[in-house]
């Protein structure tokens, strides 16, 4: 593979300054590029009472508040929904437990739907249409028949659309490391074999070999795929690789860098959508943007 230049990220959305004193319980980007920042006034136990909480959005012109009352989930997933709701969602689930793990706001912060949708959620992405996409991590899928086949699609209401099925040519997901989703495609790289998975319209559309192992995050546009943060010694790696017939191949390594160059330190969190990688590091005020599109 040829050796290319560090790429630095884009600056994207931050947190207004007025809302630096609060709690950061949980930041996403949305499938319309929204950034959403959700504060607590301090951090919760994770058995604490319910809480009141706001969600602070940049993206649409000025930024603007919409707050969640009555807010029972604890150590949260969360993402603004199509119709200008939110889903906030405990990462961790009992079977039976009450209340149940997640809860759906409407656009005025009012709590409407709760239902469950398994434990140990890895990650949480609403698609365009408002349906949740939920990877779960190992210990869910081992020990949850809901998390059990290691991505899921509900409705926005709680309701089972589709799941992972193993089949011809694929395993079963251990583990979901790195979800994207798009505009029309759903991409999964899970663990053990890490290999490439499209899902579309309903089904498992195509899978590929794939030699990048350990990826938290990608992007895709056409038939170039690039894999953020593999497993090495370099947190911080791109791999720029190609899709063909069958498997994924490798074209050029660099590093992710920050926008001014330096390098990325500290904890951070990766949200992928169809080409764009959006990652933001602790203190996590701050989203950054890779995206493929402009150089492909």
């Amino acid at each position: 593979m040829t050796p290319v230049n560090d790429i630095p990220l884009t600056p994207y959305a931050q947190l207004p300054a007025a809302y630096r004193d609060r709690h950061i319980a949980h930041s996403t980007v949305d499938a319309f590029g929204r950034a959403h920042w959700l504060l607590t006034a301090e951090a919760h136990p994770w058995d604490g009472p319910p809480y009141e909480a706001v969600v602070v959005t940049v993206g649409d012109g000025h930024p603007y508040e919409t707050h969640l009352s009555a807010v029972r989930p604890h150590g949260v997933r969360f993402d603004a929904l199509a119709d200008g709701g939110f889903i906030v969602a405990a990462t961790r689930s009992h079977r039976d437990e009450e209340p149940p793990q997640a809860q759906v706001f409407d656009a005025l912060g009012r709590p409407s739907w709760t239902f469950r949708l398994g434990d140990a959620i890895e990650h949480l992405l609403a698609d365009e249409d408002g349906t949740l996409w939920v990877g779960y991590f190992d210990e869910g899928i081992f020990g949850d028949d809901l998390s059990a086949p290691g991505l899921r699609q509900w409705s926005g209401t709680g309701d089972p659309l589709w799941e992972f099925k193993r089949g011809p040519g694929v395993e079963d997901i251990a583990d979901c490391y790195a979800l994207n989703v798009g505009a029309h495609s759903v991409w999964v790289c899970p663990y053990q074999r890490f290999p490439l998975i499209e899902v579309r319209d309903g089904r498992t559309a195509r899978i590929w070999d794939n030699p990048v192992r350990g990826a938290s995050g990608f992007a895709v546009c056409g038939d170039r795929v690039v894999f953020y943060d593999p497993s090495g010694d370099d947190r911080h790696q791109l791999v720029d690789c190609r899709l063909g017939e069958s498997a994924v191949r490798p074209v050029t390594r660099t590093r992710l860098v920050r926008p001014d160059g330096g390098a990325l330190r500290g904890r951070r969190r990766v949200v992928c959508r169809g080409p764009r990688i959006y990652v933001q590091v602790k203190p996590f005020t701050a989203w950054t943007l890779l995206d493929i599109t402009a150089d492909s």
